[in-house]
């Protein structure tokens, strides 16, 4: 295993389960105090993207364990932006995909050569690439990647 790859398994959050989350669906928490004053503002604040007050429901769609996650990941070039964007994982535990890394995710494992991946890795791809296209058509959406031990 590459020097990198055996630094990634020195993490924390390489002994436990990784889970895989988009946003199913938000709603306003009525339990938020807002003034009737400022409600106009929190409204606004909603349509421009910002989480005053909003609760997002996540759930789960691609679960593995940290040396499945550690594996998969491992296909990607090492010196490229979707293996540092994965990567993350490791170093703080959770990483965030928004739409903007779609096509630089999507692109990067689909060029992996399945023939070098395990069965495992091989429907980790495409359960991600089936999800990430799923943000694709639901741009509101996103996916955070967390672990649990």
């Amino acid at each position: 295993m590459r020097t990198a790859l055996v630094e990634l398994t020195q993490s924390r959050h390489f002994q436990g389960h990784v889970y895989f989350y988009t946003l199913g669906r938000k709603f306003v928490d009525e339990s938020y105090d807002v003034p009737e004053e400022a409600k106009q503002i929190m409204y606004y604040s909603l349509a421009i993207g910002h989480h005053l007050g909003v609760v997002d429901c996540l759930k789960a769609v691609i679960e593995c364990e940290g040396d499945e996650y550690l594996d998969w990941i491992s296909g990607l070039p090492q010196d490229g932006e979707a293996f540092n964007k994965m990567k993350g994982y490791f170093v703080f535990g959770e990483i965030t995909i928004y739409p903007e890394h779609l096509n630089m995710l999507a692109l990067a494992f689909d060029r992996i050569d399945s023939s070098t991946q395990t069965v495992r890795s091989q429907q980790l791809t495409r359960d991600f690439i089936t999800a990430l296209g799923d943000i694709h058509r639901e741009p509101t959406m996103y996916m955070m990647i967390r672990g649990i031990r």
